[in-house]
């Protein structure tokens, strides 16, 4: 299709970043940052009844997050059935998990806030803790303990650590599986986990399963709106606590201290902002709605902060909605990783209305301006990443970032135009400013597309997908490696490929054919659902995909290796040591 031929809503506005409406809105909700307790001479608060039924008083249990070199935010939420005004809750936190060497204790006594905020309780101990620390929390209430959480802060700025290990996680439909995974997530010997979004999928009913997905016994929701998709806050907070009343994944918030993005599901499916109205639309029954759109992504990010325990910048008194909010942020693990985190579904364009052809995608082809990052955030990812001093300049990037073709030639299709394959102009600034700066052990961390991926980043790809005329590789400046979805619908399931001798012979089948429609790939698979490990040391950074079997609601759930890639320091290699680590 030629420029003239497209839609006119492929036509960015050119303007600075609006989100009027949504500041105004945004406005009007009480935002759940983290609160500071008070000290308190009342030890009996602390007083515990060892009989006492943790879930009946906290039925989410507790989760850590934010860390920084002198703190996290720890989290929990208070059964309203239990709850008195009257009562404070209180918070520990020790060296030890027997919590015997206590450093630090406080109360909460804002009922008010706490009742604002569906129970929910976020305290910052920030300036409380050392840097590179484990410590053990609990919160107490009206004699009940919560369960015993682990939380680990940051190595200090100048600090040189020997070695960091994320778990990295995306895609749990709730509906959609069972959650195993988590509990040997949960046993993983790691430093944090990082969630790439979609946390959370906003349907009740079967709208995001496939052809060959299956029913799981005791997954069902119920909105309290009685629609199938969220109409609202009280959708969303149901939403948050269904899932976070599953077991395994407690077990991994209780074990791990979290760092959290957010993709689409947290929000509405393939969500993106309409410059022409100023407002978010989707896949929504009412996608088309601005005002009502604008009211629904606001009590979308309202219900996040509650039940995340993330640390994002918020200002209500800033004049943008980057100035106001943001998730965008860096993390720094001494002189090690330096880990960086991107927003990529409050700025985005509308997907483009183009046939994903070779010559469609292509940022010759595509209008200037258009954006998935808006300018700032751009240009802030663009400084980080080029002038990170860390061993190791890592992206969590929540969208597949290399392109992805199926095809060959001027037949190809580039189907994923949720990632940057839709996007392909800012893509060509970013990979053109990291190669001309010579970033040394780039590496992206993505999700969403349900899949595991071990890739180089490239300056340069065949055909014209990065702009040029020839079909030759262009210069390695990195690699990519994708995470699975936990549950969520896969291109396997979606053609009901999963099992027995279909999915026997189509799995090698696809993990061949990819690779070879798209040589800067190493590794595919798209019909397994997991995690996946990665760990940063001195000497090089690995990658273990894991397969858990989302059909048994058991600890016992099979867990087997997909793939195992490791990449030496220096050198942009993908070495496939899969027979190191297969069970």
């Amino acid at each position: 299709m030629s420029d003239g031929g497209m839609h006119l809503r492929d036509e960015p506005n050119h303007g600075a970043d609006g989100h009027a409406e949504l500041l105004s809105e945004l406005d009007s909700h009480d935002i759940a940052v983290a609160t500071d307790p008070v000290t308190s001479p009342d030890t009996e608060v602390f007083d515990v009844d060892e009989t006492a039924d943790t879930d009946e008083t906290f039925p989410q249990s507790v989760a850590s997050g934010g860390p920084t070199p002198e703190g996290v935010i720890v989290w929990t939420r208070i059964s309203p059935d239990v709850f008195d005004g009257e009562e404070p809750l209180g918070v520990q936190v020790a060296n030890d998990e027997e919590l015997t060497d206590v450093v630090y204790e406080g109360v909460v006594t804002d009922a008010d806030r706490i009742r604002a905020h569906d129970y929910t309780v976020k305290v910052d101990l920030d300036g409380h803790l050392d840097a590179d620390e484990t410590y053990y929390y609990r919160f107490v209430y009206r004699g009940v303990s919560s369960r015993i959480g682990r939380c680990r802060t940051l190595p200090a700025a100048d600090a040189s650590p020997e070695s960091i290990r994320f778990a990295v996680l995306a895609c749990q439909n709730y509906l959609n599986g069972y959650y195993p995974a988590f509990h040997y997530v949960a046993e993983e010997d790691v430093d944090f986990l990082v969630h790439v979004g979609d946390f959370v999928y906003e349907s009740d009913d079967g709208a995001f399963k496939g052809l060959g997905s299956y029913d799981y016994a005791d997954r069902e929701k119920s909105f309290p709106s009685g629609h199938e998709r969220v109409w609202g806050l009280d959708d969303y907070r149901y939403l948050y606590r269904r899932y976070r009343s599953d077991r395994f994944m407690q077990e991994a918030l209780e074990s791990h201290t979290l760092i959290a993005g957010w993709d689409d599901h947290e929000m509405v499916n393939d969500v993106y902002w309409d410059r022409a109205t100023d407002a978010p639309a989707g896949d929504h029954p009412r996608g088309d709605d601005p005002e009502f759109m604008t009211e629904l992504v606001a009590d979308a990010m309202h219900a996040w902060w509650e039940f995340m325990p993330a640390r994002v910048e918020y200002d209500p008194n800033g004049e943008s909605l980057q100035e106001r909010f943001r998730l965008w942020r860096t993390f720094q693990f001494g002189d090690l990783v330096d880990l960086v985190l991107t927003d990529e579904r409050l700025f985005r364009d509308p997907p483009r209305e183009a046939i994903p052809t070779v010559d469609n995608v292509g940022p010759h082809r595509e209008p200037p301006g258009r954006t998935m990052l808006g300018d700032e955030q751009r240009e802030w990812l663009v400084e980080t990443l080029t002038e990170s001093e860390g061993k190791w300049t890592v992206w969590a990037d929540e969208v597949l970032t290399v392109p992805f073709r199926l095809g060959s030639g001027p037949l190809s299709l580039y189907p994923v135009q949720g990632g940057w394959d839709g996007y392909t102009r800012e893509r060509q600034r970013i990979t053109e400013a990291v190669a001309a700066a010579g970033v040394d052990n780039f590496v992206t961390l993505t999700g969403d597309m349900h899949s595991y991926v071990a890739a180089y980043q490239q300056d340069s790809y065949p055909g014209r997908v990065t702009g040029g005329e020839g079909v030759a590789q262009g210069d390695r400046i990195g690699v990519e490696f994708m995470t699975p979805a936990i549950t969520s619908l896969n291109v396997a399931e979606a053609l009901h490929l999963t099992r027995g001798w279909r999915k026997k012979l189509t799995e090698p089948l696809l993990s061949w054919l990819i690779p070879l429609m798209n040589p800067h790939i190493e590794f595919f698979d798209g019909h397994n659902w997991g995690y996946s490990v990665v760990e940063f040391t001195r000497e090089h950074c690995t990658y273990v995909g894991y397969a858990v079997d989302k059909t048994e609601n058991s600890p016992d759930a099979d867990r087997s290796v997909v793939t195992a890639y490791r990449v030496p320091d220096g050198i942009v290699h993908l070495e496939d040591v899969t027979d190191e680590y297969a069970e």
